[in-house]
């Protein structure tokens, strides 16, 4: 199931670079596989499959991607130097993501190099991976802190040579959406190549900054499974692809059902747990439990309910604990043919509540309905005494 909206938006997923650069998270080639697979199933239309000049091990990770015939691109990511390309090359990779220091601070320490410098070892490098045969685009490491004019510079000089893409990096994660709105839409007027956004999520905001760059005009966005990697993570996959329709007028080519599998998929190889509440993927998110929202969904779900969960895959559940109400244990006993009145259904409530308050956990749907027919027959005994 895709999503509607007027524009479409390529997702490039970087879980299997930027991703695994996350503390501890360390793919093994049958996992990698995997979640190429299952990536390319969901239907991104771009892999990140690794940096072959990590060493040969990488390299042979990156090839095997690269030669399971998947139906998206599959590219790998490279430092601005020949010898990454050549590692690309062996890889049997056709497309590159050259990255480039775009912030004067980075180009200093990192190259001892100013923009026009920069500029000319961009276009020897993109020139030398052109002559291979390779697609190039051009990552701005540093986006965020950089002066456009600078950006325009280098942007241009890869663009000369053939280079299809520009990445603008927030590296640090220190951008807000409005700023990225602002810093985007300048962009375009100092570059003719299309724009990806790529947001780490320092703030909390990386999810709100790749939205705001697509509607500045980004036609690209860098993603990561359940945002996994460097320090705080990337924006999540499964958040720009649910939100981009309501929010951007947008739309990918992601199945939206398959987010919740592959999000599994992901946190199992990276030995971790998806958070209950997680957006879109956590356990919980369509779960209901206090007794003013679950009463509005037994009349509407449109109440207390944004998003359809069979959109996901998936159903909203109503449990019992402290916050719960009568209409959520009316309706459950409903569903086993038990009929409450209302002494019983208050009886029940009450009793319901001490248990969850006493253990601080919900309360089975099962002894929910245990307790409900020990009200009823308890009040049954109590009617034929009465009448005796």
């Amino acid at each position: 199931m895709t999503q509607s909206g007027s524009q479409r938006i390529a997702i490039n997923d970087t879980t299997l670079r930027d991703g695994e650069q996350a503390p501890g998270v360390v793919f093994t080639l049958p996992e990698k596989l995997a979640i190429a697979r299952a990536l390319s199933e969901a239907g991104v239309d771009e892999i990140e499959a690794g940096t072959p000049a990590m060493g040969e091990e990488e390299v042979e990770a990156i090839a095997a991607i690269a030669s399971a015939n998947l139906p998206c691109r599959v590219g790998a990511w490279c430092r601005l130097n020949e010898s990454d390309v050549d590692a690309a090359l062996r890889s049997g990779v056709k497309m590159v993501n050259i990255s480039a220091p775009m912030s004067r601070l980075q180009m200093r320490v990192k190259l001892k190099a100013e923009p026009r410098e920069v500029a000319e070892r961009v276009t020897r490098v993109v020139a030398y991976a052109r002559e291979k045969g390779l697609e190039v685009a051009l990552g701005g490491e540093d986006s965020s802190r950089a002066d456009l004019r600078d950006i325009g510079l280098i942007a241009g000089a890869a663009a000369r040579l053939g280079a299809f893409r520009f990445r603008f990096a927030d590296t640090l994660g220190l951008l807000d959406p409005f700023s990225t709105y602002e810093y985007i839409k300048r962009l375009r007027d100092e570059t003719d190549l299309a724009i990806e956004f790529h947001g780490h999520n320092d703030l909390g905001l990386a999810t709100a900054n790749t939205l705001a760059a697509i509607r500045a005009g980004a036609g690209h966005a860098s993603v990561t499974v359940l945002g996994l990697g460097e320090r705080a993570g990337n924006a999540p996959l499964e958040e720009i692809c649910v939100a981009l329709p309501r929010t951007a007028e947008a739309r990918t080519g992601v199945d939206a059902t398959r987010l919740a599998g592959l999000a599994e998929l992901v946190a199992h190889a990276a030995r971790d747990s998806i958070p209950r509440a997680k957006p879109i993927v956590g356990a919980d998110i369509f779960t209901h439990e206090s007794g003013i929202h679950v009463a509005g969904l037994l009349s509407d779900v449109r109440t207390y309910q944004g998003l359809d969960p069979a959109m996901l895959g998936r159903r909203h559940k109503v449990v019992i604990g402290t916050h719960s109400g009568l209409a959520a244990l009316r309706a459950i006993c409903a569903a086993a043919g038990i009929d409450l009145d209302g002494k019983a259904g208050a009886s029940l409530l009450a009793r319901v509540k001490a248990i969850a308050k006493r253990t601080k956990t919900l309360v089975p749907e099962s002894r929910v309905r245990q307790l409900a027919r020990e009200e009823i027959s308890a009040r049954e005994r109590g009617r034929l005494h009465d009448s005796l």
